[in-house]
């Protein structure tokens, strides 16, 4: 059974709500940040596809142009870096740090694997306060793809020194579930709110509510 457990980590593990009252102030609605988003998701999911790669920075300072130009908003450059560079210091949820510590004690190996570029990565999980559970932060730039194209997970477990059938990668979305699971990793799903798996793909054998919940029972089937 897996020992080694990769999590995913905007989102999953960061809380994306903080940067919230950035698309209040500008765009007077809070919720544009899911706009935002999806759309960063869609332009990496894009990118995968067709090429050619663009680091996740550059996604989401592209997304953003779409977004207000959609909105007839005009950002000034101070704007988009509240916004992009606001990624850094994402918090994390609050159910993280116990979760991560449970899966510690019981003696798994833990890593992040991002879309994030490497110093982003390294950034948001030292503000965050989680570098104490990880024994690597890997970025998907090693590879010049975005999941959940197959050769980043391949990639994660050939770091970590491990046959990908020994890897579980966590994550909240469930395109990045199916990408591990496709290329040959177990994976769990975290029902962040508003998030479900997409049933076109098989669904993992582990789901819950936190990563707290998703920890509990990794631990009880023994990885």
């Amino acid at each position: 059974m897996p020992r080694v457990i990769v999590f995913d980590v905007n989102e999953t593990l960061l809380d994306l709500r903080a940067l919230e009252p950035h698309f209040e102030r500008l765009f007077g609605n809070p919720a544009v940040l899911r706009e935002w988003f999806g759309q960063v998701l869609q332009s990496a999911l894009l990118g995968v596809v067709i090429g050619p790669y663009s680091d996740f920075g550059k996604v989401g300072r592209s997304a953003l142009a779409m977004v207000a130009a959609r909105h007839g908003v005009t950002l000034a450059d101070s704007d988009r870096e509240a916004i992009v560079g606001g990624m850094r210091t994402l918090p994390a949820h609050p159910d993280v740090a116990p979760g991560l510590a449970k899966l510690r004690d019981a003696g798994f190996r833990l890593a992040t694997l991002t879309n994030s570029p490497p110093q982003v990565a390294e950034a948001q999980i030292a503000n965050a306060g989680l570098s104490e559970y990880f024994e690597r932060i890997m970025s998907v730039d090693a590879v010049e793809s975005l999941k959940p194209a197959s050769k980043v997970y391949e990639y994660g477990a050939r770091t970590l020194g491990v046959p990908i059938g020994d890897m579980r990668l966590v994550a909240a979305h469930s395109w990045d579930v199916a990408g591990a699971m496709r290329a040959g990793a177990r994976a769990a799903f975290v029902t962040r709110p508003g998030m479900v798996l997409d049933p076109l793909w098989e669904a993992p054998d582990i789901v819950g509510a936190d990563i707290s919940e998703v920890a509990d029972r990794i631990i009880a089937c023994g990885g």
